[in-house]
């Protein structure tokens, strides 16, 4: 193996070791939660809401949870991470070390997208225990994915840089990010709503991400998915550039 290769993985494993230390809230918690919500919406909430789009309100309300959990915990690592490591200074020797921007900012973003992948099956796994839940289209699934995850992690990356205490991830992730996933159609279907709130949704991006994740597993296309799988990727790699140079001149890093 190179050193360049030996650099970058010793970057990866020191993000992967850092969320495989705390096993109770990278399993447990996701377990936990994941029951709860199957067991609530399932048995209080779908009998009265009955089915949706001709799925049990559970099967459809699934890949919504399975998407959030890839994403609140694919941001929250690696904002949470980055910020702890302009603390302790720990990034000016990583800065300063042979390891490129570009594979450093990859290592990092790395270390959420594995997070978030980890809890996302986990959520799936304990979503196949507890309900019947089909994959109609696998190849534009594992991919939307992938890119949902790539982008969360970057936009964790984002808002670690610029953060300047805790107070402020968690601002962002309190009153941005997780009102947005929640209005995003997790629990619902804009079609139900209506005027303005059904045109309001589609001007939320994590709309777009909940709907494919949604035509992966059941087969429901609401939105245009090609168009949406195109700028979804155009923007997950606009962010990761943008990252690039932020990383390329310190910003907010060094000290």
């Amino acid at each position: 193996m190179s050193p360049t290769a030996i650099r970058f993985f010793t970057l990866v494993r020191r993000e992967v070791s850092r969320f495989v230390k705390i096993k109770g809230q990278t399993i447990g918690a996701p377990l936990l939660e994941t029951f709860l919500y199957i067991t609530v919406f399932g048995a209080a909430l779908g009998t009265r809401v009955g089915d949706l789009q001709g799925y049990e309100y559970i099967v459809f309300v699934v890949p919504g949870l399975i998407m959030m959990a890839w994403a609140i915990n694919a941001f929250s690592n690696n904002s949470s991470s980055i910020l702890q490591q302009k603390f302790q200074r720990a990034i000016d020797d990583q800065l300063s070390s042979p390891s490129s921007p570009g594979q450093l900012l990859t290592a990092l973003s790395l270390g959420g997208f594995l997070r978030g992948l980890t809890i996302a099956v986990i959520t799936f796994l304990v979503a196949l225990v507890l309900v019947d839940l089909p994959v109609e289209h696998p190849a534009i699934l594992i991919l939307a994915l992938v890119l949902i995850g790539f982008f969360f992690s970057q936009l964790g990356v984002l808002v670690g840089v610029r953060a300047e205490q805790f107070d402020d991830v968690s601002f962002v992730q309190t009153f941005v990010l997780t009102p947005l996933i929640f209005l995003g159609g997790v629990f619902y279907s804009a079609t139900l709503l209506p005027q303005p709130f059904q045109t309001l949704t589609e001007f939320n991006p994590v709309y777009y991400m909940i709907s494919l994740v949604r035509y992966g597993f059941l087969g429901i296309d609401d939105i245009d998915v090609l168009l949406s799988m195109a700028v979804l990727t155009a923007v997950t790699v606009g962010l990761f550039l943008f990252n690039l140079q932020l990383f390329r001149r310190g910003y907010k890093l060094r000290s």
